[in-house]
C-alpha cells in the first residue's frame, strides 16, 4: 500500500531527498537491487543504494510517440535482457499507429537506450531482474507514465518484490500505480501537486557527467 502523507515535504536537492527516502526504506523488506530512472532519479537512487548498502543500476524508459506527433505518448519501451514495449491500445488506435510503425519506433528507441546505457555504464551487463527484490527510484512523479512502464517491466521480468520509492508524487499518479507495485513509498503527496521541481530548493537538470560520476561510485550489481 502506498505511504502518502498529506503534509507537504520539501527537499534541499535530489541527494537530500534520497537520504530521507532511504530512512523510510529501512522499514520495507530487504531488497537486492536499486534501479534508478535516469537522469533525475540517479542522485536520489544513489543515496538510497548507499545508505541501504545495495547495488545500483539503471532502468531506462523511452516514450513511444504517435505518428507525426512524437510528443504525444501512446506507449513506452523499457530496456532489459528482454526489452518490453507497453502500449495504450486506445491511444494507438486513435493515433492510427500501424504495427510496422510501432516496430520501427521500438527499434529506434531501443537504439537510443543502448547508446545512453553505454555512455553511462560502459560495457557493464544489464542486471538480472528475475528472482530479485527491486526498489525503483525516481525524483518525483507527475503523471506516472514512465513509472508505470518501469513497474510493469519489473513484473514481466520476474521480480519477486517491487517497491516504488519517490520523494514526491501527485495523488492521481499514486492511485494509478497502486496495483503495479508490491509497495509504494512516497514521502509527500500534496493535494495541489503542481510540478515536481517546486518541492526542491535546488532542482537543476541532472547532467550526463553527474550520472556517470555517481554510477562509478556505486556498488555494482551482479549480472
Amino acid at each position: 500500500m502506498p505511504h502518502s502523507p498529506s503534509v507537504t515535504q520539501r527537499f534541499a536537492d535530489r541527494r537530500d531527498a534520497g537520504r530521507q527516502l532511504a530512512e523510510r526504506l529501512h522499514d520495507v523488506p530487504r531488497a537486492d537491487l536499486v534501479l534508478a530512472l535516469p537522469r533525475g532519479g540517479v542522485p536520489v537512487a544513489f543515496e538510497v543504494a548507499r545508505m541501504l548498502d545495495l547495488p545500483l543500476d539503471l532502468i531506462m524508459v523511452r516514450k513511444i510517440g504517435a505518428p507525426r506527433q512524437p510528443e504525444f505518448g501512446i506507449g513506452a519501451v523499457v530496456d532489459g535482457d528482454s526489452p518490453q514495449m507497453f502500449l495504450n491500445a486506445e491511444l494507438v488506435e486513435m493515433a492510427g499507429a500501424s504495427d510496422a510503425y510501432l516496430a520501427d519506433e521500438k527499434a529506434r528507441q531501443l537504439k537510443t537506450i543502448e547508446s545512453r546505457r553505454s555512455r553511462y555504464l560502459g560495457g557493464r551487463p544489464i542486471a538480472e531482474i528475475a528472482g530479485r527484490s527491486i526498489i525503483v527510484v525516481d525524483d518525483g512523479i507527475a503523471t506516472g507514465g514512465t513509472a508505470r512502464a518501469a513497474l510493469d517491466a519489473m513484473q514481466k521480468q520476474g521480480a519477486t518484490h517491487v517497491t516504488l520509492a519517490v520523494p514526491v508524487s501527485s495523488r492521481e499518479a499514486l492511485n494509478d500505480l497502486r496495483d503495479r507495485a508490491d509497495e509504494i513509498i512516497c514521502l509527500s503527496a500534496p493535494v495541489d501537486f503542481g510540478a515536481v521541481g517546486s518541492y526542491y530548493d535546488v532542482f537543476e537538470q541532472t547532467t550526463d557527467e553527474e550520472v556517470i560520476g555517481l554510477l562509478a561510485q556505486a556498488k555494482i550489481p551482479e549480472p
